[in-house]
């Protein structure tokens, strides 16, 4: 086992909650650090539902292809907890956004836990002061921050004066932390708003952007709005970007599909014009659509890699979206594909318990012929598939459960001679898992 391993399982032991929001414990243990927090570069903090890995991903390629050095913290990982922290680490005379090397994590990680000592403190709270330790001894031009939960009470919501903030699109997910409603919900994310700090917005429902709205004007937030100062679209297999002062006719993102991910792309650009100002540079733009990626959002995996009873023309698919806007999202896609190429759906599913299963899976009624539930290893608090199969045929679906990711991949490919499109999704973890086969095969 790595050390930083069992430093991590160290953490985890400090408080008896996974989550408890607060901000008293990281301001506390950031004193003791010598307040890192204070010593980053320029910080851009994202917020909301939906996108936000995704839209970090497109800034990071935006700001690289401008020769920028970037530094960020995001959550969860998928495979290793190294993937939460990355720093510009030179690669082919290039410095590459990247995870942070074991010996820096294990590092910074008892360091931090030298000076916290056995003070109650979440294992995001703590970790994320390690990020920060970590940032702040890194050199770089750009701090990209990923809220974990909600905003005004995540343990990223410490800075005072970030350079910009973002808000993805607002939906409803964990309403035990959050609240029930998506105006509660909206409360907690336009928390991490600063006075004066430009506030830029992707696409949101009414009540979501009347709150922002509200928020940004009672603190002098310059902001800007989806569909107010900044317009982004398809058109004839090009993504055209405008706003009052650009125009931008660039490639459609190589690496990530989906109409949803024009919206993401378009939300980093306005990001980019605004802080880059007349550096912005187009080539530098259409370099950063080409090069953007992000795992297990509707990635194409290679189908005969993960299981013999695949073929080379079987499509198998991966997407760790885990609530109901994120799946009107992948029916979205699916949709599309099966216009381009028609193939019976299969939709291999694992969920942790307290998600919305039914506002998930209807989204496929009609687009999926199959679905078939699995555990998510190594997660207790993962829905027994059985039930998540009783579900899903309680909607209309032809369902069953699989003990294993494998067998769930062999009862697709049986009974039938057409090549068939195999959707895994459900949950980050379950796609970490099915990242995680790739290092050992």
């Amino acid at each position: 086992m790595k050390r930083s391993e069992t430093l991590l399982q160290e953490m985890h032991k400090l408080h008896p909650k996974l989550i408890d929001l607060s901000l008293d414990r990281i301001h506390g243990l950031l004193e003791k650090l010598g307040k890192p927090h204070e010593s980053l570069p320029s910080v851009i903090h994202i917020a909301g539902t939906n996108g936000k890995g995704s839209v970090l991903a497109f800034l990071t390629a935006i700001l690289e292809a401008h020769g920028d050095k970037v530094q960020r913290f995001s959550s969860p990982h998928l495979v290793s907890f190294h993937e939460r922290i990355n720093l510009p680490l030179e690669k082919d005379n290039q410095f590459k956004t990247s995870p942070i090397p074991e010996d820096q994590l294990v590092d910074v990680l008892q360091r931090t836990k030298d000076v916290n000592g056995e003070d109650p403190i979440t294992f995001f709270e703590i970790t994320t002061a390690a990020a920060f330790l970590a940032f702040s001894e890194t050199k770089a031009d750009w701090c990209l921050l990923e809220t974990g939960l909600g905003g005004r009470l995540d343990s990223t919501n410490v800075m005072a004066s970030p350079a910009a903030t973002i808000l993805s699109p607002i939906s409803i997910d964990h309403t035990k932390f959050l609240g029930e409603s998506i105006r509660e919900i909206a409360r907690e994310k336009i928390g991490i708003l600063k006075p004066n700090s430009p506030v830029f917005v992707g696409i949101q429902e009414p009540e979501p952007l009347e709150l922002i709205e509200q928020r940004a004007a009672e603190i002098s937030a310059p902001s800007y709005i989806r569909g107010q100062d900044y317009d982004v679209y398809a058109q004839r297999g090009r993504l055209v970007y405008s706003s009052p002062d650009a125009l931008f006719d660039l490639p459609l993102p190589r690496n990530m599909l989906g109409r949803h991910q024009i919206e993401n792309a378009g939300l980093a650009l306005c990001v980019a014009q605004h802080l880059l100002k007349e550096r912005l540079n187009p080539d530098a733009l259409a370099t950063a659509m080409k090069t953007a990626h992000w795992p297990a959002r509707m990635q194409r995996l290679q189908a005969e890699d993960y299981s013999p009873h695949l073929r080379q023309e079987d499509e198998l698919w991966l997407d760790g979206g885990h609530n109901p806007a994120a799946a009107l999202v992948l029916a979205d896609i699916l949709g599309d594909l099966e216009e381009r190429v028609s193939r019976p759906l299969h939709i291999i599913i694992g969920m942790m318990d307290g998600k919305d299963v039914r506002g998930f899976l209807k989204e496929f009624l009609g687009l999926a012929s199959q679905v078939i539930a699995v555990p998510i290893p190594g997660e207790e608090n993962a829905m027994n598939p059985d039930r998540l199969a009783d579900l899903a045929c309680e909607m209309g679906f032809e369902s069953e459960s699989a003990a294993t990711l494998d067998d769930a991949l062999q009862i697709s490919a049986e009974g039938r001679h057409e090549g068939v499109r195999v959707l895994i999704c459900g949950s980050l973890y379950l796609a970490g898992y099915v990242l995680s086969l790739q290092e050992t095969n």
